[in-house]
């Protein structure tokens, strides 16, 4: 008597259970490590926690009072997180745009079959190696380079192109612009190697079929590059994004904590770590980090339905 399909497939061995289990570890550690720290961030911007010297005010329920307060005027007319988001908004354009237009550039530079560049692996190493130095050690550098008694014023007033030293840490364009630039150049390699990976994972073929039927360098890169590598190139500029929105360690080294001048370099999270370290106000901390992370998804859900579009018809 033969066995019927149904038998034969009720006595298979099922297999999901394996892939449930060996993405467990990941889900735990998500949410021990991020879900449960994003709910009581949450929790604790409802409540007012502060310290007055030696004083504990609080915890005391006020509902929704810390993000009223953060966007209320202060006594000079200018709301203080609209402000900063501001801050930081300039400071990542001006990093972020010249970061992923020199990476694609040298990402199509480096992978080009028509050029066949030699030694790739060692290109790859030095552009990557700034990423490796720490922030605030990149910051003391150029606080160094740029402090009125550095370097780069003594050639200034070596060359005769000022009567004084310049100090550039106190006038705004020359700060944001210090700051920008070092985001650049410690970031630059990494989203290059990424957008090389990226290139590389297409299908060669279809590189040489523009080539015969005669399209040029720039043809093959907006026809057949830049489409392909779109997914990759989303990618990259929504984790540019977010990490711009959470720069800290570069501007806080660079103008000791202050943003100056006149805070034009405080970004988000300078503001937020001003309440954890005068105050310690974990209810306005809490409120500043719930608009941060509300921001942060917006502007990437904007920005991934926006460049995706193209390749998801």
């Amino acid at each position: 008597m033969k066995k019927s399909g149904k038998d034969r497939e009720d006595r298979g061995i099922s297999y999901a259970k394996w892939g449930y289990l060996f993405i467990l570890p990941f889900f735990t550690a998500y949410i021990l490590f991020t879900l449960i720290p994003q709910l009581m961030t949450f929790y604790n911007s409802l409540f007012m926690n502060y310290r007055d010297g030696l004083t504990q005010v609080g915890p005391k329920f006020v509902g929704l009072d810390n993000y009223v307060k953060l966007f209320s005027p202060d006594n000079s007319g200018s709301v203080g997180m609209i402000r900063y988001f501001g801050n930081t908004l300039i400071l990542w354009l001006m990093g972020a745009v010249p970061q992923i237009v020199v990476a694609l550039l040298l990402a199509v530079f480096f992978t080009s079959y028509r050029l066949n560049i030699r030694g790739q692996q060692f290109f790859k190493t030095v552009i990557y190696m700034p990423n490796l130095i720490m922030a605030s050690a990149f910051s003391m550098l150029f606080f160094t380079l740029f402090s009125p008694v550095g370097p780069v014023n003594q050639l200034v007033l070596a060359a005769g192109w000022a009567d004084k030293a310049i100090d550039f840490l106190n006038i705004k364009i020359s700060v944001r612009v210090l700051i920008s630039l070092m985001n650049f150049l410690m970031w630059f390699g990494n989203t290059t190697i990424l957008l090389m990976a990226g290139i590389q994972g297409i299908d060669q073929s279809l590189f040489e079929a523009a080539e015969i039927d005669g399209a040029n360098s720039i043809q093959v890169f907006f026809r057949v590059t830049l489409p392909l590598l779109s997914p990759i190139l989303v990618y990259t500029i929504i984790t540019a994004m977010i990490g711009g929105l959470q720069m800290f360690d570069v501007p806080q080294v660079l103008t000791n904590g202050k943003g100056t001048p006149d805070r034009a370099s405080m970004t988000m999270v300078m503001y937020l770590n001003n309440y954890l370290k005068t105050s310690k106000n974990y209810g306005m901390a809490g409120a500043v980090s719930v608009v941060l992370f509300i921001i942060s998804a917006a502007l990437s859900l904007f920005v991934y339905n926006t460049l995706s579009k193209q390749y998801k018809k």
